[in-house]
Order: structure tokens, then C-alpha cells, then sequence
């Protein structure tokens, strides 16, 4: 049929069927020419094989796919155009692989590719009902320095070893659960928060019994006491001495905080209610239980003596020989500071361990400034049985309670394991000059 046409358009013909099949031929040298160019070839040791003959190391490690730059995909042995394509296929599902089976269908990896890194990568097998893009599968690394009891740690104490904020709110509901204490390793290890891994962690730096005694029961709050609060008889606040406090329900460190706050902050007497509520350690739940019972009167304190048995039994104190590291409680109220104003410098100097400066003095919380000046202008100072420490060798409890210490304490703990050198932690601490400054006052030159 095509014989009947006209030649000119049977030439036509012909020249296209030339032209179209120059086109594929040149199209397949080209990409002939590219992928010999391009091959590579795993071989059983690991080695990136070129056709040029030189050989490239493979670098696998683990890794989280959405976490790869260009050049890490590149250390793993991609061509830049396999990488470019990846990266493509990455925006296009999200921004994000979810899942090993979505990253396998990338068509820039090959199947003898995938399964090389199949172990190393760091994603779920399948996509998860509800997916969170991971953030590198960065875990924190539970770390432990010195033994503790773990009944005395607060949430926080469990998120400085490593636990997440969650996880340390449970292992605390959990320590309520039994009762307020852990007991023993043994309770402990049966908190399903805390891995068998980090269990082991934990284990040598506990305080706890292995096992847990045979007549162990979990307190509940029960309603003994209940009870036991609508049988409290009625009681005078400022005339009730430690055992009848601990006989209210208050441990043996509560009732002396009690004590202390009423004898030396508030003079020895609670003047209302409101006075007994503001003691840090009676929770409002606790004053509501022994409110009914307050029958509160002041204690009427010894009289105080005549002017003239005044002058012939109590000689007035001469304050240039008196030393600032030994100045009594009452030797303070003489020269004139308030009740409050001498406990809190007699407070601060204790934690201290001593003042090695006068002007320790002025510094102290909510103190007269000006009655302090004065103070230190008259006064002496022996600081030579202050104790001082190097950092290396300074005790955790000291470090931990000091003033000028306790908030770099942690640091110091653990920079001193791997660098038992005062400089270094110094230097490692990057503390601002005047805080410095004051440690440096407590440890040895």
C-alpha cells in the first residue's frame, strides 16, 4: 500500500525512521558510557571496587537515616548522584524515613546495598500505628558516681542519673506505692521503669538490702491513722519537747527543725497558729490534722534580774576579744542583733565550716548590714581550724553541703574520676571569677 504513495512522502518516511533510530542509539552509548563510568563492586571484604582499580575503605556504622548529611551518606558508599536521589526521596515522604521497609524502596539503594546495612540502621522494621520522628536514638546514659540510698532521692535526683522526667516520676509513684521506702535491691530491681541493664548499673552503688525481709508488707495510708489523729489529746506548741512531736507523727529530723525554729528563730515561743503553719516542715495536710488540737499559751521565760543583780553577776562582753568563729548565740543578741538576724549567722557559719573573712558576715541572708559592719570592725578572726580540702580530695558530703560548693558539687565528682587534677576541674567548671573567688577561700593551697 505504501508503494502507491507519493515519493516525496515515502522519503519522509524513511528520514524519520533515521532520524528516531539515531536518537536511541546515541542515548544507549551515552548510558552505557555512564554506568561503566559509575560501577562499583562490593566484594566479600568490604572494599569499594572502581573500575579505575583503586580500592576505598567502607565506613558502616550505626546510624538514624534522617539524621545523614551528604558526606555521611557518602562514607557509606553512595555515588553523589545516589545521595541526591536519596535526599529527594527523603523530602518527598515527609522529611522523615519512618521505617526500614520506606527507606528499602528507594530506588538509589539496591537490594545487595540494603541488606549490607540492614543491621546498622537505627528505624523500626515497619512504620508504628502512631510514628514519632526518632531524634538520632539518643539515650541518656544512666551514670552513677557514688553509692546512695535510693529512698532519699526526689524526681530530680533520678533525672540527674539519666532517668527521663517520666520515667523518674514513676520510679518515685512506685516508691509510694511501697510504702515510702524501696526496701531492698530486690523491691527495686522490680520496678518495670528500670531496665535489667540499668538495674546492673545501679546495683553496686545501692544502699539497700540484697533481699527483702520475710515479714516485709506495703504500708498503705490506712485508716489507723485517721484514728489515730482523733485520739491526739490537746497540746501547748510551746511546751511540747521532742518526744511529744515525734509522738505526733513527726520523724526525728522534723521535730529538731520544729524545735529550732520556735527556740532560736521565733525566741522559744509560737505567738499564733499562722507561726506553727509557716514551719517548712509541717505540710498543710499535717497542720490541718493537729489543728483542732493546738491550745496554744505563751511559756513565760525566766525573769529577767534586777538592774543592780544585772551589774553585780553579768559582765558586759568586751567584743575586740571575742573570736567571730566562736561568738555565741546570746553574745550576738547583746551587741544588738535580732533573734532571727544572730541564728541565720550562726546557720551560715555552720555550713561553712567557719568564716576565713569577716566579710562572710555582711553576706549572710536578710542580716543588718550595718550592725554586721560594725560587728566585724570590733571583733577578731581565727580561721585556722576552718577545714579546707583540695578538689580531688574533698569529702561529696562536704562538697555537696558547702555553700560556696554544692551547686558544682555533681561536676566536680565526675570531672575528677577521669581528671584528678585541681586545675583542670577548675577549668572544667568555666565558673565566673567571683564564685571562684570563694572556693577558693575553703580549699588548700
Amino acid at each position: 500500500m505504501n508503494a502507491k504513495l507519493p515519493l516525496q512522502i515515502r522519503r519522509r518516511q524513511y528520514l524519520g525512521i533515521l532520524v528516531f533510530g539515531m536518537i536511541i542509539l546515541i542515548f544507549q552509548c551515552i548510558r552505557l558510557f555512564y554506568w561503566e563510568n559509575n560501577k562499583v563492586i562490593i566484594d566479600e571484604n568490604l572494599v569499594w571496587t572502581s573500575t579505575d582499580n583503586t580500592e576505598i575503605p567502607l565506613q558502616i556504622f550505626e546510624f538514624d537515616p534522617n539524621d545523614l548529611d551528604k558526606k555521611q551518606w557518602l562514607a557509606l558508599g553512595f555515588t553523589e548522584r545516589q545521595v541526591e536521589t536519596i535526599l529527594k526521596y527523603k523530602n518527598i515522604v515527609g522529611g522523615q524515613f519512618t521505617s526500614k521497609a520506606q527507606l528499602k524502596k528507594c530506588f538509589a539503594i539496591s537490594e545487595e546495598k540494603f541488606k549490607q546495612l540492614d543491621s546498622y540502621i537505627l528505624l523500626p522494621e515497619t512504620k508504628p500505628s502512631k510514628y514519632q520522628p526518632n531524634k538520632g536514638f539518643i539515650k541518656k546514659e544512666i551514670v552513677v558516681v557514688q553509692k546512695f540510698n535510693p529512698d532519699n532521692y526526689t524526681v530530680k535526683d533520678w533525672e540527674k542519673l539519666g532517668f527521663s522526667e517520666k520515667q523518674s516520676q514513676a520510679i518515685f509513684k512506685y516508691k509510694q506505692y511501697l510504702g515510702g521506702s524501696f526496701v531492698s535491691k530486690e523491691k527495686l530491681k522490680e520496678c518495670f521503669i528500670i531496665s535489667e541493664q540499668n538495674f546492673q548499673k545501679l546495683a553496686p552503688f545501692v544502699l539497700l538490702p540484697e533481699k527483702t525481709p520475710n515479714d516485709f508488707q506495703r504500708k498503705y495510708p490506712s485508716k489507723e491513722n485517721k484514728i489515730f489523729v482523733k485520739k491526739i489529746a490537746p497540746f501547748n506548741p510551746n511546751s511540747l519537747d521532742k518526744d511529744g512531736w515525734e509522738a505526733l507523727g513527726f520523724s526525728e529530723k522534723q521535730t529538731q527543725i520544729i524545735l529550732n525554729y520556735r527556740d532560736k528563730i521565733l525566741g522559744g515561743n509560737f505567738k499564733n497558729t499562722d507561726e506553727i503553719k509557716k514551719c517548712f516542715v509541717i505540710s498543710e495536710e499535717k497542720f490541718n490534722e493537729i489543728y483542732p488540737y493546738i491550745q496554744l499559751s505563751i511559756i513565760e521565760k525566766e525573769k529577767p534580774k534586777t538592774n543592780h543583780q544585772a551589774e553585780t553577776t553579768i559582765k558586759p562582753t568586751d567584743f575586740s576579744k571575742v573570736d567571730l568563729n566562736v561568738i555565741s548565740y546570746k553574745q550576738l543578741l547583746e551587741f544588738g542583733f535580732t533573734e532571727k538576724d544572730a541564728a541565720m549567722l550562726l546557720s551560715f557559719r555552720k555550713k561553712l565550716g567557719g568564716f576565713v573573712d569577716k566579710q562572710q558576715v555582711v553576706e549572710t541572708f536578710e542580716i543588718d548590714k550595718e550592725l554586721a559592719n560594725k560587728l566585724i570592725a570590733i571583733v577578731d578572726l581565727e580561721s585556722n581550724g576552718v577545714a579546707k580540702y583540695n578538689l580531688v580530695e574533698a569529702p561529696e558530703d562536704w562538697l555537696k553541703t558547702h555553700p560556696y560548693f554544692k551547686f558544682s558539687a555533681d561536676k566536680i565528682i565526675f570531672y575528677r574520676i577521669t581528671n584528678p587534677d585541681e586545675k583542670k576541674i577548675l577549668k572544667f567548671l568555666k565558673l565566673k571569677s567571683e564564685y571562684e573567688q570563694k572556693m577558693r577561700m575553703y580549699m588548700k593551697n
